[in-house]
């Protein structure tokens, strides 16, 4: 079997605060006297039958999350989440990150979007990776809110934004909510990229699409109920950006065999891996690759087909985009 950690691909579904080295978290938390959760301090990842649901998770992630506070902890969590990604295989890395968390600590959202734009340019110049950078709003903000967002996000395509995205419990929200928004990202030539079919169904995901011009959904799991929404899948394109880590903890799937990659591909809808929030699942994206590896028996062609996917579905430039897919066709051969 060939070397995953040398199989070239990209990275499509990474939160800035969950790509975070819990090492790094726990010295922050040290500095600015954060309790962090018992999981995080005893490196548990997974969570009790009780236990299973989002607010368990979101305690984790909010509390991860109040350590970072200075522009060098922005800085450095980029710069480590994109040497780790590195290390693994990524020539194109997207973060996604909504800004709002983070603005009260820099003087406003566009000086906070500044500072992560220019810390992912500077940690791909460093690590020789490409890095992209998506800003996203909660499922339950307001229009005026997303769209605030979603301005700012056109305001600074050219400085490495390259997507909207919808984050947090889709429970909170409806499509509808956000169609101003997303033409607002997709005018100034962003991808529109929602979290959806984690917890709510189909239709839900059908939505985003057909109302916001999805390109990719994350997760999207529950897409592979309705033969009728994944004809849609494949007709337009949308890529389903797949976590396998992220859906036994909280119950939504209770076996690695139920993540359905392969139910995607037999309706020719394609599929990039992800790691979503390692810091609070334990897995990182080659431990994704691993897991279709072991649990589902996928072979290296098969596995080579989803870099090659991830490669497609990402905002990479032409010239990155070729050097990957060439590398990949290499590490098959």
């Amino acid at each position: 079997m060939r070397e995953l950690r040398t199989l070239p691909k990209a990275h499509l579904h990474l939160h800035l605060t969950g790509s975070a080295r819990l090492a790094t978290i726990r010295e922050l938390a040290d500095q600015y006297g954060v309790s962090l959760p018992v999981a995080l301090v005893n490196e548990e990842f997974g969570w009790a039958d009780g236990d299973r649901d989002w607010s368990d998770f979101q305690s984790r992630y909010d509390a991860a999350r109040h350590t970072i506070r200075s522009e060098r902890d922005v800085r450095r969590i980029i710069r480590e989440a994109v040497e780790d990604d590195a290390a693994e295989g990524s020539g194109w890395l997207e973060l996604q990150v909504d800004p709002s968390s983070y603005e009260r600590h820099f003087g406003g959202l566009d000086q906070a979007v500044e500072i992560m734009a220019d810390a992912c340019q500077e940690a791909a110049r460093a690590v020789g990776i490409g890095v992209g950078l998506v800003l996203a709003v909660s499922w339950g903000s307001s229009p005026e809110r997303a769209e605030h967002v979603a301005g700012v996000a056109a305001r600074y395509a050219h400085r490495g934004i390259v997507g909207f995205g919808l984050s947090n419990d889709e429970r909170l929200g409806e499509p509808g909510t956000f169609v101003s928004a997303s033409r607002i990202a997709r005018d100034a030539g962003l991808l529109v990229v929602p979290h959806s079919g984690y917890y709510t169904d189909h239709f839900h995901v059908r939505r985003c699409v057909e109302l916001l011009g999805a390109s990719r959904i994350g997760h999207g799991i529950t897409a592979v109920a309705s033969p009728e929404t994944l004809e849609i899948l494949a007709q337009r394109q949308v890529t389903m950006e797949i976590c396998p880590t992220s859906y036994l903890p909280l119950g939504v799937l209770f076996s690695l065999e139920e993540v359905p990659v392969a139910a995607f591909a037999r309706a020719g809808v394609s599929v990039a891996l992800g790691a979503d929030d390692p810091l609070i699942v334990g897995t990182r994206l080659v431990g994704q690759y691993e897991i279709l590896r072991a649990v589902q028996g996928f072979k290296d062609q098969a596995l080579a087909n989803l870099a090659r996917q991830s490669v497609r579905a990402s905002t990479a430039p032409a010239k990155v985009a070729e050097r990957l897919l060439a590398g990949i066709d290499a590490w098959a051969q």
